[in-house]
């Protein structure tokens, strides 16, 4: 016997305490869902509060906010049934919520069983595991509601729940329902990270099978709250077949993906989006959905950049502009005014990407004449501002001073470092106050790489608001430049493309690379997957990668890729800000800590 229901579910841009973007999402995508015939509309985990909220969620006043907002999102919600996320503060503890409204009035609360403590999840520092079959009874507004391991019937159908976390690990909530269920919801805030999304989809429909049931899964979209970027997934499936996918990574407060099902004759109507499998096509859209999301939720103007010529910071100019024509594209230029608060001059990306990022080259007698070519011939082809400054007196002025003050000269035989390092320090004092002037985000320009082993100024090219390529490899970065001028368009990065990458800090007879200084940069990035991701010992590294190298010269990139990690924590620990792109990071804020002094893996690297 037919019996259909129409299905949704929503990814909502909500930002930590906002309460009026908050709700105003969540009320839009109710009202959409009404007008467009939905039955039932699952909304993301923690929608009313935000994720990201971190410490804030131990204190007494957040929880009891939240409760307040759900009160007022109840008239909303007439004809029609809405999973909304919140955190419930229940005898004592805080536990991490989806409250089931049905036409106005609450039905009960689920409470998270499974709590996310691996990589960049901390939420047992917050929240307390609901323990699994247990139901109470919660107080709210003074009505008595079901809280716990519930189950709901709605409209002739059996409904259960998870919350993100509670489906991805062993002995699932779900397995232990003494009830067979037709429906299962999961609301979720499950971060970005390349190749995720299949995993994601694999899991839903691996569920709906196990469960034989309909698995809808909705997760947040966009930069939250600074680090962590979510897809915006919504995936339906329907008794082990894919049914429903949206759009991911999109430049809209939220969007809606609804499918019908008939729950008698278990059939569907299919609703399927095309979505990014490539890394380089993933990082495109995340790297600039992160970058537009930063900019309006920090309040800024814009983006000011150092534009060397080089690789790591035309990968961040590119980004930029690439963030400009998406959010163009799927927004219109009202659209974009609005969500920045500011007006745009022009119509084209080009033009407003000139409004929106100021670059510049900043000289000195050791750069060279291809890498002011490549930044400026770049800057003018997306449109970005561009000027070129030289700052040879203000570095000669401080070698002088010092020079005077120690009593002899130096040389570059005696002080290399000494050297390189105050030539990039001297260009950000000038380039902070170009960000001050027009109230806009500098963008630090390191790469995970150089992260790793420090190679990087401090106070120098790791000076920035936010690092936006900080979670990403030096190969990748070089891999995504040829993608970027090759398949997105961007021909003013050829010249970028032909350049080996430099620091140009030494003198030009001495031809500097950073390969030269390093190792090369596909090796760092192999050491650094099986050291810092997989947890292994120079020895182990060696025995993991020992077969593709000449062993003496594989011993000694291990060595300098040890010696420089321990010796280069600090410099880690005073990153700006990052975003979180792949399964691993080096941010010791959010994913991977180290102590900043330590005995240096003496005796594990004598092993070698």
């Amino acid at each position: 016997m037919s019996h259909k229901l129409k299905l949704a579910g929503a990814c909502l841009n909500q930002t930590p305490i906002d309460w009026e973007n908050n709700l105003r999402n969540i009320r839009s995508a109710i009202t959409q869902a009404k007008d467009e015939g939905v039955d039932l509309l699952c909304l993301p985990e923690l929608c009313i509060t935000g994720y990201g909220c971190e410490d804030l969620f131990l204190s007494q006043w957040l929880p009891e906010k939240a409760t307040e907002k759900l009160i007022e999102i109840l008239p909303h919600t007439k004809d029609i049934a809405v999973t909304i996320g919140l955190p419930i503060r229940f005898n004592n503890q805080i536990y991490n919520t989806t409250c089931l409204i049905t036409d106005g009035t609450i039905t009960g609360f689920y409470a998270k069983q499974k709590l996310a403590n691996d990589g960049v999840h901390y939420e047992s520092r917050w929240f307390t595991p609901w323990p699994s079959q247990k139901i109470d009874t919660i107080q709210v507004d003074g009505n008595e509601y079901s809280i716990g391991h519930i189950t709901v019937d709605y409209k002739g159908i059996t409904i259960g729940f998870e919350i993100c976390e509670d489906a991805w690990v062993t002995d699932r909530p779900c397995e232990h329902l003494k009830t067979k269920v037709d429906l299962i919801l999961n609301p979720s805030a499950s971060h970005f990270a390349f190749g995720k999304s299949e995993f994601r989809e694999d899991l839903v429909i691996k569920s709906s099978k196990q469960f034989d049931c309909v698995y809808l899964y909705a997760n947040l979209l966009g930069n939250e709250a600074g680090r962590m970027i979510y897809d915006g997934d919504v995936l339906i499936a329907q008794k082990g077949k894919l049914i429903g996918r949206n759009h991911r990574l999109w430049f809209h407060d939220f969007r809606l993906l609804e499918v019908e099902v008939d729950f008698g004759n278990h059939t569907a109507t299919e609703n399927i989006k095309p979505h990014y499998s490539d890394r380089k096509e993933e990082f495109s859209h995340a790297a600039g959905l992160a970058l537009f999301d930063y900019c309006r939720k920090s309040r800024s103007k814009g983006f000011v950049l150092s534009l060397s010529g080089g690789a790591d910071s035309s990968t961040i100019a590119t980004l930029i502009s690439f963030a400009v024509r998406t959010a163009l594209e799927q927004r219109g230029k009202e659209g974009l005014e609005d969500k920045l608060g500011f007006k745009l001059e022009g119509e084209t990306p080009e033009a407003i990407t000139q409004q929106l990022l100021t670059t510049a080259y900043q000289a000195t007698k050791n750069s060279s004449e291809a890498t002011f070519n490549s930044a400026k011939n770049l800057a003018e082809s997306i449109g970005a501002t561009f000027y070129n400054w030289d700052i040879d007196a203000e570095v000669d002025q401080y070698r002088s001073t010092i020079e005077q003050a120690i009593g002899r000269k130096l040389t570059w035989e005696q002080d290399d470092i000494t050297l390189q390092n105050i030539q990039a320090r001297t260009r950000s004092p000038i380039i902070w106050m170009l960000a001050n002037l027009e109230n806009k985000l500098l963008m630090a320009t390191s790469n995970r790489s150089e992260g790793d082993v420090g190679y990087a100024t401090m106070d120098g090219d790791t000076s920035g608001s936010i690092s936006p390529i900080a979670g990403v490899d030096k190969h990748f970065v070089l891999q995504w430049l040829q993608y970027a001028e090759h398949q997105l368009g961007f021909s003013g990065l050829k010249e970028v493309n032909s350049l080996t990458p430099t620091a140009e800090l030494r003198p030009e007879d001495q031809h500097q690379t950073d390969e030269d200084d390093l190792m090369p940069y596909e090796v760092l990035m192999k050491i650094e997957r099986e050291a810092i991701l997989h947890g292994k010992a120079p020895k182990q590294v060696f025995d993991s990668l020992k077969s593709d190298y000449e062993h003496k010269k594989l011993k000694d990139w291990i060595k300098k890729f040890f010696r420089l990690w321990t010796r280069n924590q600090w410099k880690r620990e005073r990153y700006a800000p990052s975003f979180h792109f792949d399964d691993f990071n080096i941010d010791p804020r959010s994913w991977y800590r180290f102590p900043i002094l330590s005995g240096g893996y003496l005796e594990e690297l004598e092993k070698l």
